[in-house]
């Protein structure tokens, strides 16, 4: 019967041997081991979900065979007894750049690149689908035996060059067979938000314009592969055959996410995100994208904060990071997001498992560890089959634990890879760690072994005072014992060797510096008792709370719409009933719901307004502040296609510095890098939202223009500049030849819509860029123009009349007051500085009576910040109309509240206190316009953003959460554990002309 089990067993458990025999061997006798292996007595962790106590994994030609308590072990069986200790399945770490050279950068140019040197590839250099990771690899047994030691088996590897990056490859980590190592040549298809440093190509060279490159490249794929392509394109192909592949987008930071995530929703995607690590800071959001993630675990490092000075310096932001980086990983759990773990942005491999252990302390569930190490990365690359487990029919890849995996004081053994064995620490040693009685030449010594069993240390004493120099080492249960002469000086050493038959004795041979041979011997007196320095006891730190943002003056609790009541304020209405004294208003569900005397709501928050004054919010028309990772895209002479709704940053703390003085909305708009910019975001600055709820909803649709110095590269500081144009007529032949392509696009995606499907003709291009200008053709979308010179203005006005269009606003427009009576005739209002001039040769002209005189003159006027500091004084600019221009308090007013929501065509739910609009206002201490004037409550659709008493109470937390941090900080240094040098950061903030390449 046995015979017949044993045989049924062969049958079923023996697969076929799948390994490639065909390859030559000239480098030994050829020879393959086809015996079962069988660890026997182990707890098995077969997965995170199953374990087995006490079981038997037998394992054959780098496959496991069977697994359980009742395995029948073959004859031709090399057996492992695992009594005590444990096997769990090795790790997969799905990011990496494993094997693959580090791309070189390119020698960066004075002359741009701006149209691709590449012959049958798609138009921009930094789109590169084509980029094999497999061809580009070459296996590295150094980083390989790091990957090992850190518990890892498996890795996936690309090319981390460029926004579309290429596949990747999936290797096993077999330092012994180099025909089994690779797993799938080609297992994902790669993107970032960063640049190729292989290509000078100017474009893209911001955040929005490698979000743009990616749209147009949807696009395009999906019109080739329709087959409306005249022309053959090897990366568009390259990306149909990547398509069944999975989707891996590197973000690197929570509003990343957002924005992949944004993209991924547009064109019905499916990426996996590798993170940032900062994903808790916007769980909820995270949350809503139902993306699963790749997330690192390069904890931040305490900083060096003993010098007062230097600490000072730190961003609160980055004090916060440091506290609060380590509990992500439960957070993402607790709130059932689906992520793998990866050793990418770690300085050395080996602090990931310091790491993971520190977020296990900190919270994070052990069995999602597992999983985020095993079952999740296998299922993510689909390969469950074979990897992330140690079920029959897998890959034998697994590791051999003295204990619990995640416990400090386990030790990796050994870890398997393809069923070849690679020793982290020998598990064979013997622990002879303790206090013994060493005799030699009949002396007697106190012998003490301490440390780490395969690593012990050795203390040898004469007497308590008396202490001999010694190097101890156990190999192969070997003990040699070294042991100096007391004169240091004296070249003379005692050499003891002994074979370890067990701890509690020890005998062997001993040859003094003389060559005399002797027996010695070691009797242990007491066992080893590991010291615990209570002083090094890991215990959390106390957090700091969580805040929306999370910085500075950030909420603890996102604020929530109210009923307010303000009572026997100072009303300026904006509307034909002019200022109002002692008037109540009542804001209810986020309106303005009753203006007038003696109002009252039981559900209703009173505020004494008495001796106050009461406004709409100030609106920016021109406002660069909140924007991630460039204000320009200059890449192109025509930038149309970007968007700054794809990068409004919500963590600028400029954002709340804008709400105290009194701002609700702001035009963020593209800078003036080139004629034709990006479209624009109009915002609410509802500070603590993500960036999706910061933009007006149903926004009517911008762009930025530009004339002048900037667009022509004048002050570019470029020696030899090839953009066109390079001159102000040049400009104008710009705007004149786009809007003909935009005029023709447009004809042609409507003959299509109207008789091209049925008959069945190609489809045209779709082009985000002349797209977005046939929508000025169309009068879908305004015109927002930097503007100087009035011979420019005349002309981009007379280039709209030719295509039947308006500018909507010219900005800056210092020479406004020279061509007013133009604008008037043209329509285009006017968006301005109120005294800035003469700080560049063509504003040698400006005045600051240009804002009346264009007032007087019958133009919407409204005074802009295009500065991040101006825009909290936007009030005191306003009352330089007063000045300059004799104009009245309540039209100067308008300057900054009704009449850019006007320009911004929103003066329907904005700009003025009137029943029914959005409950958008700012309660002041005294008449704004004063330069005593503080806005005390600045409130955004009945929500309060900012209120003066509540942001003297952040200050005094902010001032005490710091002085926390930093005693933390200084505690950590004390217990010597890592810090990093403090560092300034210098935030840069965006005006026009910030010029940057990310």
């Amino acid at each position: 019967m046995k015979r017949i089990v044993s045989l049924l067993f062969l049958l079923i458990f023996i697969p076929k041997i799948n390994a490639q025999e065909y390859f030559p061997n000239n480098e030994s006798i050829q020879h393959k081991n086809n015996n079962y292996t069988a660890f026997t007595n182990a707890k098995i962790i077969v997965s995170p979900s199953l374990i087995i106590e006490k079981g038997t994994l037998l394992i054959q030609s780098g496959k496991v065979v069977a697994v359980g308590t009742a395995i029948t072990i073959p004859k031709n069986s090399v057996s492992i007894n695992l009594e005590g200790q444990s096997i769990y399945p090795n790790f997969i770490d799905m990011y990496s750049s494993f094997g693959i050279e580090k791309p070189k950068r390119t020698e960066r140019s004075q002359d741009p690149l701006y149209d691709t040197k590449k012959e049958g590839y798609y138009w921009n250099e930094h789109i590169k689908p084509e980029a094999d990771a497999y061809q580009n690899f070459k296996y590295d047994t150094t980083k390989a035996e790091e990957l090992l030691k850190a518990g890892f088996g498996v890795v996936a590897t690309h090319i981390n060059d460029g926004v579309a990056q290429g596949t990747g490859t999936l290797i096993a980590l077999n330092n012994e067979e180099q025909s089994n190592r690779l797993l799938a040549d080609k297992i994902s298809n790669n993107f970032s938000f960063t640049r190729s440093v292989t290509s000078n190509q100017a474009y893209p060279s911001s955040l929005m314009g490698m979000m743009a490159l990616l749209r147009q490249m949807y696009y395009d794929l999906d019109w080739y592969k329709k087959g409306n392509a005249t022309t053959k394109d090897l990366s568009l192909d390259a990306l149909i055959k990547n398509e069944k592949l999975i989707q891996v987008f590197a973000t690197e930071d929570k509003l990343n996410s957002l924005r992949a995530a944004k993209l991924a929703s547009e064109f019905g995607l499916n990426y996996i995100m590798k993170g940032g690590g900062n994903e808790y800071e916007r769980i909820e959001e995270i949350k809503k994208t139902n993306a699963k993630f790749i997330i690192p675990i390069n904890f931040p490092e305490a900083f060096d904060v003993s010098n007062p000075y230097q600490a000072s310096q730190l961003d609160f932001a980055d004090l916060l990071a440091w506290n609060q980086a380590p509990t992500n990983l439960k957070v993402l759990s607790d709130n059932g997001i689906t992520f793998a773990l990866t050793t990418d942005n770690l300085k050395k491999l080996e602090d990931f498992r310091t790491n993971l252990l520190k977020a296990i302390q900190y919270g994070f569930d052990k069995k999602k560890a597992l999983e985020s190490l095993t079952t999740i990365p296998a299922a993510l690359l689909g390969r469950s089959d074979e990897i992330g487990s140690l079920k029959v029919g897998s890959l034998a890849n697994f590791l051999i634990t003295s204990g619990e995996l995640f416990d400090k004081e386990t030790v990796i053994y050994e870890n398997w890879v393809q069923g070849a064995k690679y020793v982290i620490t020998d598990r064979t040693v013997k622990d002879i760690r303790g206090e013994y009685t060493l005799s030699l030449d009949n002396k007697s010594y106190k012998w003490k072994i301490n440390g780490e069993i395969a690593a012990p240390n050795s203390e040898l004493s004469v007497t308590e005072t008396e202490k001999l120099n010694t190097k101890l080492s156990v190999t192969n249960n070997w003990v040699s014992l070294i042991i100096s002469a007391k004169d240091t000086t004296a070249v003379k050493f005692d050499r003891l060797t002994a074979y370890l038959d067990n701890s509690q004795n020890i005998s062997g041979k001993a040859i003094s510096f003389d060559g005399k041979e002797s027996i010695w011997t070691a009797t242990k007196t007491a066992p080893f008792v590991k010291k615990i320095d209570s002083t090094a006891v890991n215990k959390n730190i106390e957090l700091i709370p969580l805040t929306y943002p999370n910085l500075a003056f950030g909420n603890v609790e996102k604020p929530k719409q109210e009923i307010l009541l303000f009572k026997n304020a100072t009303v300026w209405t904006n509307e034909k009933e002019g200022i109002l004294e002692e008037t109540d208003v009542l804001v209810k569900n986020g309106k303005i719901t009753a203006i007038g005397k003696n109002l009252s709501d039981a559900g209703a928050t009173v505020i004494d307004a008495k001796g106050k004054h009461l406004t709409s919010g100030i609106i920016d028309e021109h406002s660069h502040i909140a924007i991630s990772r460039g204000v320009n895209e200059g890449g192109h002479n025509s930038s149309a296609e970007v968007t700054i709704e794809d990068v409004v940053n919500s963590d600028d703390v400029n954002i709340y510095r804008e709400l105290a003085g009194g701002v609700t909305t702001s035009q963020l708009l593209h800078g003036s890098a080139n004629p034709i910019g990006g479209r624009s975001a109009i915002v609410k600055w509802k500070w603590g939202s993500a960036p999706e709820e910061m933009i007006y909803k149903d926004s009517p649709k911008f762009i930025k223009f530009a004339l002048g110095e900037n667009v022509k590269q004048a002050n570019w500081g470029i020696d030899n500049p090839t953009r066109f144009p390079q001159t102000r007529m040049g400009v104008e032949q710009v705007y004149m030849d786009y809007f003909q392509r935009a005029k023709e696009y447009d004809a042609a995606w409507k003959a299509y819509n109207s008789s091209g499907k049925k008959n069945k003709q190609k489809a045209p291009r779709k082009d985000i860029e002349l797209q977005t200008l046939a929508e000025i053709i169309n009068k879908e979308r305004f015109i927002s123009c930097h503007s100087y010179i009035q011979s420019e203005i005349l002309m981009l006005m007379s280039v709209a009349e030719k295509f039947d269009f308006k500018i909507n606003t010219f900005t800056h427009i210092l020479e406004g007051y020279k061509v007013a009576d133009k604008m008037k005739e043209h329509g285009a209002g006017a968006s301005t500085f109120a005294d800035w001039w003469a700080y560049k040769f063509e504003v040698n002209d400006a005045i600051p009576y240009n804002g009346p005189i264009m007032h007087n003159a019958g133009l919407i006027v409204a005074y802009n910040s295009d500065d991040a500091e101006m825009s909290r004084r936007l009030n005191q600019e306003a009352a330089k109309a007063v000045k300059y221009g004799a104009i009245s308090e309540e039209e100067a007013w308008k300057f900054v509240t009704l009449n850019p929501a006007k320009l911004l065509h929103i003066d329907d739910k904005v700009g003025s206190i009137k029943i029914g609009k959005d409950a958008d206002i700012v309660l002041w201490n005294e008449n704004p316009l004063s330069i005593y004037a503080k806005a005390e409550k600045t409130i955004i659709e009945g929500v309060v953003y900012y209120d003066t008493t509540k942001d003297a109470e952040k200050r005094v937390l902010i001032a005490k959460e710091r002085n926390q941090l930093i005693g933390q900080m200084l505690e950590e240094k004390n217990k010597g554990m890592k810090t990093q040098e403090p560092k300034k950061k210098d935030k840069k903030e965006y005006h026009c002309d910030t010029l940057e390449q990310y």
